[in-house]
């Protein structure tokens, strides 16, 4: 069993509050690599178990650094790399072995897929009782649904996200950011960090359930008490609020746009003082919220008109001088180039061995003592596999090599080397 770190141990200055603490992480594509960069992030020692044809996400076009794609490189950072085949025994000993040493197992296969391997909780529990796994699947380990296969705009879709996305009177659309992946990778290091708390009374560890379906419901909020309430479907909500008038997007000139959120009645009779409309304000149509709410179609297209006078990045000084809270509307190259986003490491250079670069998106959360303050490049496929062997489970020269014979692990090997 792992002789796990205390929590009250100090790490060490720059390494990240999680240093210490071991993830084996047994995830590809996204939703389980999110979570695990998560816990690399803040400082935790993540080894990332691939099969000989590594994480499919590595060769997921368009765009590529040297060997890997974009798609990968962006996940995968702050990690180890152990290429194990798991359809060998000693393969899939290995895998136990790892779990042996790990505090924390994340993997997002389907449901039975590792049982059918002999790969269980319970099995791996019973060799380390202190291993807290989690498992981040489409629809969860229960249920009807439990064996159907989910990826992030399947969720998206039936969980009603969806349906509440796009102009009203359109066809509905998948939200931009994949938020079914992302959100369920959150959820899953939520859920893992609370484990980790309550082992350190119990000194137990636990099976957690962790459901892309699930998260996305948990993240309709207000929209699902109201429905659950009133028995009304909000359908698409466009650029608006279902309660406030004057929160939603305009158009402005030239193919700009923006968002406000007027919601006060300060906010309001500003808005009409720094749109020129003053004369609004002595409308009954519109004096208060109420009013304004129940004769916004009136009100939107005389916003708009005014709006489309001059371009978004004229109006958002005066409104943010005004005291009305907007943001334009941006395309990522405004966004990433935003002194906001970059002075706050939002966006991230990484460089490896080889001279390959790449920027990413950063680590969004920034700590006063403990942060981790350097960031490894994503690993190459099996580049820290002999580390690892000999690193975690104290396997020797002779031992590490009769494995890669035997092809239960492979190590890195460049697609340059000789013979390839």
């Amino acid at each position: 069993m792992r002789k796990h770190n205390s929590m009250n141990d100090t790490p060490e200055a720059g390494s990240g509050p999680l240093s210490g603490l071991r993830i084996l992480d047994l995830t590809q594509f996204l939703a389980g690599p999110y979570a695990t960069m998560i816990f690399a992030d803040l400082g935790a020692e993540v080894i990332k178990l691939e099969a000989p044809v590594g994480d499919w996400s590595r060769v997921l076009p368009p765009n590529f650094v040297g060997e890997d794609s974009c798609y990968y490189l962006s996940i995968n950072r702050n990690k180890q790399s152990i290429v194990v085949d798991m359809k060998n025994d000693e393969g899939l000993e290995i895998v136990r072995r790892l779990a042996d040493e790990s505090d924390i197992l994340v993997e997002n296969f389907r449901p039975g897929v590792l049982d059918r391997l002999g790969l269980t909780y319970e099995g791996l529990s019973k060799r380390n009782p202190g291993l807290i796994w989690a498992s981040v699947s489409g629809f969860g380990q229960t249920g009807k649904d439990r064996d159907r296969p989910a990826y992030d705009m399947i969720v998206q879709a039936i969980s009603g996200g969806m349906g509440m996305t796009g102009e009203p009177g359109r066809s509905a659309v998948r939200s931009g950011i994949p938020l079914g992946d992302l959100s369920a990778g959150m959820y899953a290091v939520i859920g893992a960090l609370a484990a980790l708390e309550e082992r350190r009374s119990s000194g137990k560890g636990q099976y957690i359930d962790i459901s892309m379906l699930d998260c996305q419901v948990s993240m309709l909020c207000y929209q699902a008490a109201y429905y659950l309430h009133s028995g009304n479907n909000p359908g698409r909500q466009g650029w608006g609020h279902d309660s406030i008038p004057t929160y939603r997007g305009f158009n402005c000139a030239n193919g700009s746009s923006l968002v406000i959120t007027a919601n006060t009645e300060r906010m309001w009779q500003a808005l009409c003082d720094v749109l020129a409309i003053s004369e609004l304000k002595e409308d009954t149509r519109f004096t208060l919220n109420e009013d304004r709410y129940e004769n916004r179609h009136e009100l939107w297209p005389i916003l708009e008109g005014a709006f489309m006078i001059h371009e978004a990045d004229h109006w958002v000084p005066l409104l943010l001088a005004a005291g009305i809270p907007v943001g334009e509307i941006n395309n990522l190259e405004k966004s990433l180039a935003n002194p906001q986003i970059v002075e706050r490491d939002m966006v991230l250079p990484l460089i490896n061995e080889d001279g390959d670069v790449i920027r990413v998106a950063g680590n969004p959360i920034k700590m006063s003592r403990t942060a981790k303050t350097s960031h490894e490049y994503p690993p190459k496929l099996g580049a820290q596999t002999a580390e690892i062997l000999g690193h975690v489970l104290g396997a020797d020269a002779d031992e590490i090599s009769k494995l890669i014979e035997s092809g239960a692990v492979k190590e890195h090997a460049p697609k340059n080397a000789k013979g390839d």
